[in-house]
């Protein structure tokens, strides 16, 4: 009898350790990067308002920079919404929408009911929502989409045969009407976003529509992920029709995976920091660079360029991201950087001017996790008077925003130094 005990207890942790160690090699399998990253500095850039600059990014991206394209950039959910629900009750043929972030509530409601009143009417809709971002989506609302005519899928949803990936996850958010106007940011379906940014309960964010040749790029990055989760190819005139210019501005779509181009983000970024020669405004919702992007702009800082960042102030959604960016503020403050903390609600902006010139914006943040891990996507837009726009929108947030000074960064609490400094040895992940 106490020998069959004995038996039972050694089984039981014998399936225990079993167990542990297949939790482990999960756990790793996530963890451990599926690529490898850019380790060494990128040598000369050409400055980012040659002609060299933007062949080299065209080469190196994999998508070129095409010409005729408007763009016009919507500040906050008070503008952006209904831009984006014009557009599509405006779809005659398709609609594609890809979103790390489609929460219930008053704002999916009325998604639902547009995009649902276009699939009845004939048009071709597909929604493709990732399966963690979107975990505040209710079943209703998936059974309300999928009623109304409209192609739902999850990006990885958890299953076995995809264990592996449940780190990576579609950060993007995108939207694409009959293949000719494109919608790009960093904005999620959600009340969250519902409100013109300067309210606590009101995230500060920025879309942007892009109309013209730029759109198709847009719709081959929705079509690849499209294709990853279901298996189909979306081809034919209602994806990719004959797009005429649209404006004179020259735009450039690109995006990045761990399953091709996961280094392209931080590549762009890279490159402009390097390229860089008067001027840097960065606007970050997360500042968690890796050591060699922490380099490239205390490098520009050290040839003259005026490095301003933004980051977010009182209001975070994840303390740690929080508490592992401030740990990186002192070397940019000691290294001449000036910056700034948006005060009025959750900062949620990613973008960036370079020399009053080239304006990046899209979804991917200023961390490993876009970077490396996630699916992301962004433009470029390669035109003085944009820039000019968009520098103008970033002196509007400064306005709302207070100056971080060196004194103040180092007169932080040990307390508060502390988990700075653990929250940053989670910073590969974050």
């Amino acid at each position: 009898m106490v020998s069959a005990v004995r038996w039972r207890r050694r089984l039981l942790w014998l399936g225990l350790g079993v167990l542990a160690t297949c939790l482990a090699g999960i756990v790793l399998l996530n963890l451990w990067p599926h690529t490898r990253g850019l380790q060494q500095r990128i040598g000369h850039v050409s400055a980012v308002e040659s002609v060299q600059f933007r062949r080299e990014m065209g080469a190196l991206l994999g998508t070129g920079v095409s010409t005729g394209n408007a763009v016009q950039d919507f500040q906050n959910g008070a503008e952006i919404f209904p831009a984006m629900l014009a557009s599509i009750h405006a779809a005659r043929h398709s609609i594609n929408l890809e979103t790390y972030i489609y929460w219930s509530g008053n704002v999916s409601k009325e998604f639902v009911a547009a995009l649902t009143e276009r699939a009845r009417a004939g048009v071709k809709v597909r929604v493709l929502a990732d399966w963690v971002g979107s975990t505040r989506m209710k079943q209703e609302v998936v059974d309300a989409l999928r009623a109304g005519g409209v192609r739902f899928e999850y990006f990885h949803p958890l299953s076995w045969y995809a264990i592996d990936r449940v780190n990576n996850r579609t950060h993007r958010k995108l939207m694409v009407v009959d293949g000719k106007v494109a919608f790009n940011g960093g904005v999620g379906i959600a009340d969250a976003w519902d409100g013109d940014g300067t309210q606590p309960d009101h995230w500060r964010d920025m879309q942007f529509r892009v109309e013209g040749p730029a759109a198709a790029q847009m719709q081959a990055i929705f079509g690849s992920n499209w294709l990853a989760t279901t298996g189909e190819v979306l081809l034919g005139p209602d994806y990719y029709p004959d797009i005429p210019a649209g404006g004179d501005l020259d735009v450039q779509a690109y995006a990045s995976s761990p399953q091709g181009g996961s280094q392209n983000m931080q590549l762009m970024y890279l490159m402009a920091i390097n390229g860089a020669r008067r001027s840097i405004d960065l606007e970050c919702a997360y500042f968690v660079p890796d050591e060699l992007t922490l380099t490239a702009l205390r490098d520009a800082l050290a040839r003259g360029v005026r490095v301003r960042l933004v980051v977010p102030g009182p209001h975070v959604d994840s303390a740690v991201v929080r508490d592992a960016s401030q740990a990186q503020w002192g070397a940019m403050l000691q290294a001449g950087a000036r910056m700034y903390r948006y005060q009025p609600s959750l900062f949620h902006n990613k973008l960036m001017v370079v020399d009053g010139y080239l304006t990046i914006a899209g979804s991917a943040n200023f961390d490993n996790r876009s970077f490396q891990l996630n699916d992301e996507s962004n433009i470029a837009i390669y035109d003085h008077a944009f820039a000019a726009h968009m520098i103008d929108v970033i002196e509007q947030d400064l306005a709302r925003s207070q100056e971080l000074t060196l004194p103040q960064w180092r007169a932080r609490p040990w307390r508060q130094r502390a988990s700075d400094w653990l929250s940053s040895t989670m910073s590969a992940q974050l």
